[in-house]
């Protein structure tokens, strides 16, 4: 697909980006990793660092910010991607505890759906591989990757961990996930 970007067919600002991924995928929860994975493979983009994914049902925020850190004390690069965000969007995606910059992410945006064609993505897996674009390019030693709604069926998991940090679990979503843990 050619770059689209500047000829206004495709959003260049972050708000941008976001104004239309809420407006094509609203609250639409699609759990799976097939067409998040597709896209990661035509996405390309691939990184040295160590990956920790951290799951649960309460507590993964609160871990990752530790892990964080605990992980920039002691001199690591490190990428933390939570959700969801409080107030700004760049909450969801940090470098080093700094939000990373609307124009890193709307290109990232861009880069994504670059490649993604007409596979569906939901605003959540549109973001995910965002971010991860941004971190394979910032060249971490670490990412830490929050996982969301769906445990084992959220988009974060299309990305292989090293190293996976579980949380307290309990039943949440039950309308999605069903009422067993």
């Amino acid at each position: 697909m050619p770059d689209l970007r500047g000829h206004g067919l495709l959003p260049t600002t972050l708000a941008g980006w976001l104004e239309l991924l809420e407006a094509r995928h609203g609250a639409s929860v699609c759990l799976g990793l097939e067409r998040v994975s597709k896209v990661l493979t035509a996405l390309g983009s691939s990184t040295d660092a160590v990956v920790i994914t951290v799951g649960g049902t309460n507590g993964k925020g609160s871990t990752c910010a530790m892990l964080e850190a605990v992980l920039r004390a002691e001199g690591y690069h490190v990428g933390c991607y939570t959700s969801p965000h409080l107030f700004r969007y760049n909450e969801r995606v940090r470098i080093d505890g700094v939000e990373v910059a609307d124009e890193i992410l709307a290109a990232a945006f861009a880069d994504v759906k670059t490649v993604h064609g007409d596979v569906p993505l939901t605003y959540f897996e549109h973001g995910t591989l965002a971010a991860w674009k941004v971190f394979c390019m910032a060249r971490l030693d670490v990412i830490i990757l929050e996982v969301g709604l769906g445990g084992r069926l959220d988009a974060v998991n299309v990305i292989d961990a090293d190293c996976a940090i579980i949380s307290s679990v309990a039943l949440d979503h039950m309308g999605y996930l069903g009422d067993t843990r």
